[in-house]
């Protein structure tokens, strides 16, 4: 459980509340047509931009805003150099028993290649292009995140503009200006609490977890091509500890 993520929507809808509050009554801002605008055209919008697998898979990707598990670059560069030990004091074939108990599919079938006697370019070619892959998918939900950001405000916009028509057509009844005009501004409001407080910071912080569990397949692939050319494991584990202090820099930069 991301406790920041949790924190951050509870403290964030606790403020936006509290201020309401504060100058009257929760129910001026409740406005069922202008959440049907608003929430319904963003969807409508997200649906017309992207597949309707990707669509469905936004669950999911939200999800990973709150809970998220990765296993630590220091343990798998730990693993990375124990396996090279191995490999270097017994050949590729002692690392078979590995493979079994490895629960990263992406580190198992670089193992498998690895003991199998693949060409170290196509082992190579192999992870990199499953590498980019995994990105891409990745970062779909990050992206759709960004663009749902970009949607609730232009819908807020254009439940006001419907709202400002309505208010105008009916001018002659100067005591229903004022709360059109209210219903109309409610819309705008809408969209941006939901693009400021929701989509885009779940899209920035999707875009941090996918750079993390990069940084992880990257640490993998270097590792594996080292173990690959019979690279000292001294020299391997240098080679990694570079992606620890980028990993760092990261994290560091998020917080």
């Amino acid at each position: 459980m991301d406790i920041a993520s949790v924190i951050g929507v509870v403290s964030g809808m606790g403020f936006v509340l509290g201020t309401i509050l504060l100058g009257g009554s929760i129910m001026m801002f409740v406005n069922i047509p202008s959440i049907l605008i608003v929430v319904g055209g963003t969807v409508a919008a997200t649906m017309v931009a992207y597949p309707l697998s990707d669509v469905m898979g936004l669950v999911k990707s939200a999800m990973k805003v709150f809970i998220f598990k990765i296993q630590a670059p220091e343990e798998i560069i730990n693993n990375l150099v124990e396996t090279s030990n191995k490999a270097r004091k017994g050949g590729l074939l002692s690392i078979e028993g590995d493979i079994q108990s490895t629960e990263d599919p992406y580190l198992a079938q670089a193992l498998q290649m690895t003991v199998d006697g693949v060409k170290t370019a196509d082992i190579a070619q192999i992870m990199q292009k499953k590498m980019s892959l995994t990105k891409k998918g990745l970062d779909t939900g990050s992206d759709m995140f960004s663009s749902m950001g970009a949607y609730a405000p232009a819908f807020g916009m254009i439940g006001t503009l419907i709202g400002l028509v309505q208010m105008l057509a009916n001018l002659d009844d100067p005591s229903s200006i004022g709360p059109k005009m209210a219903v109309a501004m409610i819309t705008t409001f809408y969209g941006a609490v939901m693009a400021n407080l929701f989509f885009i910071p779940m899209s920035d912080k999707l875009s941090g977890r996918n750079e993390e569990e990069i940084t992880n397949m990257s640490i993998i692939f270097e590792g594996i091509i080292s173990i690959r050319e019979g690279e000292h494991p001294k020299l391997m584990e240098d080679k990694l500890k570079i992606y620890l202090g980028d990993a760092k820099d990261g994290k560091g930069a998020k917080e």
